[in-house]
C-alpha cells in the first residue's frame, strides 16, 4: 500500500514538475522566436526600405568600402546592411518571371531560380524556405513593372531556434532524470511518518482489543458461571458478581483513557489555559497520596518551592502529577522511597518524581510514552496497568508546549522530569 501511495506521489511530482518546465521552455522558445523574427522582419524591411530603386534604374550598385569603426558596415550614405546580411534581390514582370537581380554577393544564377521558385509555389508575402542546406526568408513588393522578391538568410538565426530546442532537450532529459531520484528521496521520507502512523495506529487497535479481550472474557465466564447456578442466591453467588462488576470498571476506566486521548489528539479541542499556582495543585495531590504511600509502607520526601505559577489548564496538569506520582507508588520497591520536587529554573518549572526499584533500561526509556507499551506486561498487569498513563501525561505536556522525559539507573531508581513555562 505504501510503495503505491510513493509511486502515486512520484508520479504526481514528476508529472507537475514536467508540465511547469514544459511551460518555462515553451515560453522561453516563444519569447526567443518572438525576437529572432522581429529582428527578420526589421532587416528585411530596412534591406527593402534601402534598396528601392526608381524605375528603369535597378542597376546593380556600387559597393562601398566599409570602415572598422562602424563594425564592417557601409561608409556615407551605403544602401546595403552590414556584411553578415547575405541577401539578394530578384525584379520581376507580371507573370514572374526575372527581369534584373541584384546582389553584392557571388550569387549562382541557378539560385535565384530555385528560391523564386520556392517563393512563387508559396503564394505568400512573406515566407521561409529551406534551399541548399541554408534557410531563407523572402518578402515580396508590388512594383510598376511585375514584383520586386527580397531573399535574406535567416540559417544562424534558425540554428539559434534550432539548438535552443536541443538545449531543452538535454536539460530537461537531465533535470527529470535528477528530479526523478530527488523525488523518490524525499517521496521515501514524506511516506515513512505516514508509515509509522499507520503502524502505530494499527498496533494500537490491536492493544485495544487485547485489553478489552481479557476483562469481557472473564465477564463473560463468570456469566456462565451465575446462568449455571440460577436456583442459587445471590449472596452465594455475590463473589461472581463482584468479578463481572470489577472487570466493568476496569474496562470503563480503559475507554475513558481511550476517549481522553483521542480528545487530546484532535486539534481542535477547546482547552482553557489560565495563570495557576502550581505549588498548591502539587501539594493538594500529595495530601490525596499520602494514605496510599502509608499503606505501600514507602517514605515520602518532597520539596516544593512556594508560590510558582505556570500557564496552563490546572485540571490537566494535576493528572499529570497524579499519573507520575501513581506510577512512582506503584512500581517503587518495598519499603522504597518516593521523591517529589518542584522548583524554578530561569524561565521554566520543573517538577520532577523519583522512586528506588527495578528502574528502566535505557532501550525502553524512549518508549514509554507509547500508548499501551509496557517494560514488564505481566508486572503492570497485575498492578492493574494499560500502558496509558504515560501517553495520556505526554499528550498533555505537548498540549501546554512543555517536556516530559525520563531518567533511569538500573535497580537503583527512576525519575520522571516535568518542564514547564
Amino acid at each position: 500500500m505504501f510503495t503505491k501511495l510513493r509511486n502515486r506521489f512520484l508520479i504526481v511530482n514528476l508529472a507537475t514538475i514536467s508540465v511547469m518546465m514544459l511551460v518555462a521552455f515553451v515560453s522561453i522558445y516563444m519569447i526567443t522566436y518572438q525576437d529572432v523574427r522581429r529582428s527578420i522582419d526589421m532587416e528585411l524591411h530596412k534591406i527593402t526600405e534601402n534598396n528601392e530603386y526608381p524605375q528603369g534604374n535597378f542597376d546593380r550598385p556600387r559597393i562601398e568600402p566599409t570602415s572598422p569603426e562602424t563594425d564592417g558596415g557601409p561608409m556615407d550614405n551605403g544602401k546595403f546592411p552590414p556584411e553578415r546580411s547575405i541577401f539578394f534581390m530578384v525584379k520581376t514582370d507580371q507573370e514572374r518571371g526575372i527581369t534584373d537581380k541584384i546582389s553584392k554577393f557571388d550569387i549562382d544564377n541557378e539560385l535565384y531560380e530555385l528560391a523564386l521558385q520556392e517563393a512563387v509555389s508559396m503564394n505568400k508575402d512573406t515566407g521561409q524556405f529551406n534551399l541548399g542546406g541554408s534557410d531563407w526568408t523572402f518578402s515580396v513588393q508590388p512594383t510598376d513593372e511585375g514584383f520586386m522578391y527580397v531573399f535574406l538568410d535567416v540559417t544562424d538565426q534558425q540554428g539559434i531556434l534550432t539548438n535552443l530546442i536541443y538545449t531543452f532537450a538535454v536539460v530537461g532529459s537531465v533535470m527529470l532524470i535528477a528530479l526523478f531520484f530527488t523525488s523518490r528521496f524525499f517521496a521515501n521520507r514524506s511516506i515513512t511518518p505516514v508509515k509509522e502512523a499507520f503502524d502505530k495506529q494499527k498496533q494500537f487497535i490491536a492493544d485495544a482489543s487485547h485489553e478489552l479481550k481479557t476483562p469481557l472474557a472473564i465477564i463473560n465466564t463468570n456469566t456462565d458461571v451465575l446462568l449455571s447456578n440460577s436456583e442459587d442466591t445471590i449472596d452465594n453467588q455475590s463473589k461472581w458478581l463482584y468479578y463481572i462488576k470489577s472487570e466493568t470498571e476496569r474496562m470503563t476506566r480503559l475507554t475513558n483513557d481511550l476517549l481522553y486521548l483521542t480528545q487530546m489528539d484532535d486539534s481542535k479541542t477547546n482547552m482553557i489555559f489560565t495563570k495557576f499556582n502550581i505549588s498548591d495543585t502539587v501539594e493538594d495531590i500529595i495530601l490525596t497520596m499520602e494514605a496510599v504511600i502509608f499503606e505501600k509502607h514507602l517514605s515520602l520526601e518532597y520539596d516544593i518551592e512556594p508560590n510558582l505559577t505556570v500557564y496552563g489548564s490546572s485540571e490537566q496538569i494535576r493528572q499529570v502529577v497524579m499519573i507520575l506520582l501513581d506510577n512512582a507508588v506503584k512500581y517503587a520497591n518495598s519499603k522504597g522511597s518516593v521523591t517529589l520536587s518542584l522548583k524554578k529554573q530561569q524561565n521554566e518549572v520543573i517538577l520532577s518524581v523519583s522512586n528506588t526499584g527495578e528502574g528502566i533500561a535505557a532501550e525502553h526509556l524512549t518508549r514509554i510514552f507509547d500508548r499501551f507499551y509496557r517494560t514488564d506486561a505481566s508486572r503492570a498487569r497485575k498492578q492493574g496497568g494499560y500502558g496509558l498513563g504515560l501517553a495520556i501525561a505526554k499528550s498533555i505536556i505537548d498540549q501546554h508546549k512543555g517536556k516530559i522525559y525520563a531518567k533511569s539507573v538500573i535497580s537503583e531508581s527512576t525519575t520522571f522530569y516535568v518542564h514547564l513555562s
